[in-house]
């Protein structure tokens, strides 16, 4: 199975983006794009650029032999109900393993030891969220399973068995691509592992 890393979930250009900004969060100055052939704005005043970047996120895929450790989203969340890799965005002052560890902690109350680095994925999930993803591999330390946080339900999942109805196209091609390849994935430094 060969490896995907760009997902894709409605219907867009890649060249759309969230609506214009109209004046300088900085100086209030009325904002011009940077050139005709660029999406960014720009405060001629002082020099703020609106850049486009998409949140850069962590998923850890948890496993048990052959199973998996999904969680079922909550009503608030983006694409509720649904299923998904426990995980979430990068917070400012985080490295992405520390990320990767509060993420699983505050969701299922699991602490892990991160294996390795699966992957890195880009998802198109709407108009106003593109994601920048780092997948991880990690094994239970210590705790049992229970849904906090953004989730409601989690359960281990066999990888011999259907999929539940997931969250996210790539979730089903990372949890496949694991179990049919075994990848050793790319080593962490261990003082961050745990």
């Amino acid at each position: 199975m060969h490896p995907i890393q760009i997902f894709q979930s409605y219907e867009k250009q890649l060249t759309s983006k969230p609506e214009d900004y109209n004046y300088c969060p900085s100086c209030g100055t009325v904002l011009e794009k940077l050139s005709s052939s660029s999406e960014r704005q720009r405060c001629n005043d002082c020099g703020w650029i609106r850049y486009l970047n998409p949140l850069p996120g962590v998923v850890v895929l948890i496993t048990e032999e052959d199973r998996i450790l999904l969680g079922k989203r909550g009503k608030s969340s983006f694409a509720a109900d649904k299923w998904c890799i426990p995980g979430g965005f990068i917070e400012h002052e985080e490295d992405f393993l520390t990320a990767g560890i509060r993420e699983v902690y505050e969701e299922t109350g699991l602490k892990i030891k991160v294996e390795s680095i699966l992957s890195v994925v880009s998802n198109f999930l709407s108009q106003d969220l593109h994601t920048l993803v780092i997948v991880l591999h990690a094994k239970i330390i210590e705790g049992v399973p229970e849904p906090r946080d953004d989730l409601y339900d989690l359960e281990w999942f066999s990888f011999k068995a259907p999929l539940p109805e997931m969250a996210f196209e790539a979730d089903k091609h990372i949890i496949k691509r694991f179990f049919l390849t075994e990848p050793q994935g790319a080593p962490v430094d261990p003082n961050f592992s745990s």
